[in-house]
């Protein structure tokens, strides 16, 4: 879909479906009109939610299918110089970017410093709100690989072209499991391809920013990369907990500044996660603060 085409299909949308509205924040030319303060009351019905998550799954549905055969050519076509799957991987990624463009309930957005060598390998780490943090990562224009639960490699399509770009298996509860997840990590990074872990474990049942687990830490240590941090604020909009259909969301990633793990060592580790963690909570507060001042 061309980027005309995507244009008018956000106009049209907002013009005929999201009449106009008296919040102020409507009204500012840096707000987008699918800011939740701006959907309109009768969209945010039980009935119409429905309709417009069930367009939603199915578009997310029938592009999920549309990618495999794709990302498996290329997995195929660049075997003999990409031993990190970076390219199947980053193709992989992107049919998140076609389907936020497609869902009319979902608004993302990117922010913060890109790095500028997206071969540079980083441990990349951010806080947990929803299940919808991995397709709002996945609108940074570089490739990661990702530590998954080895449930999500059992479901058909999904799992084979996780396993086609070379994420990483985690089986909850196997001490030796999580030794081969973390020699996964490093094989990967040796690679030139970044990782991503959520070092919370699990996503926030409050929405509060948990206590983070060392893992990715003694990695990024021992590896000598810097670690890169990320701030996600909104996803928890966009899933709404133990409800199949989705929620209006106006989600955001924010790239912060990389810490360098230069000359630490493995004593240095809970000094450097308490660190970052601490980094993510101050851009988390200013991120909430911008929303409530826009």
């Amino acid at each position: 879909m061309g980027l005309g085409a995507d244009t008018s299909f956000r106009a049209a949308f907002d013009e005929h479906v999201r009449p106009p509205t008296t919040d102020h924040r409507c009204k500012t030319p840096s707000v987008t009109t699918r800011t939740l303060a701006c959907v309109p009351s009768f969209l945010k019905s039980s009935a119409s939610r429905t309709v417009l998550s069930i367009w939603s799954w199915f578009v997310l549905g029938v592009v999920v299918v549309l990618f495999t055969p794709f990302v498996a050519i290329t997995r195929v076509v660049t075997a003999p110089f990409d031993s990190g799957r970076y390219h199947a991987g980053y193709l992989f990624r992107k049919l998140t970017v076609v389907h936020e463009r497609l869902n009319p309930m979902w608004t993302f957005k990117v922010s913060g410093t890109i790095p500028d060598d997206p071969r540079h390998p980083y441990v990349v780490v951010g806080n947990h709100e929803s299940f919808v943090d991995i397709l709002l990562i996945a609108q940074l224009p570089f490739e990661m690989k990702w530590l998954s639960k080895s449930e999500f490699f059992k479901i058909p399509f999904v799992g084979w072209m996780m396993w086609l770009a070379g994420d990483i298996r985690l089986v909850r509860g196997d001490k030796k499991a999580g030794a081969q997840a973390l020699i996964d990590m490093k094989d990967r990074l040796a690679k030139n391809v970044s990782v991503m872990v959520f070092p919370e474990g699990t996503r926030s049942k409050s929405g509060e920013l948990g206590e983070f687990r060392d893992g990715a830490f003694r990695v990024a240590v021992q590896t000598g990369l810097p670690i890169l941090p990320l701030a996600l604020l909104g996803t928890r909009d966009a899933l709404i907990k133990h409800d199949w259909r989705f929620g209006f969301s106006d989600a955001e990633v924010r790239v912060l500044d990389p810490i360098s793990t230069d000359g630490l060592t493995k004593a240095d580790v809970p000094a450097l996660r308490d660190r970052t963690r601490a980094v993510i909570s101050e851009a988390l507060d200013t991120m909430r603060a911008e929303r409530a001042t826009t």
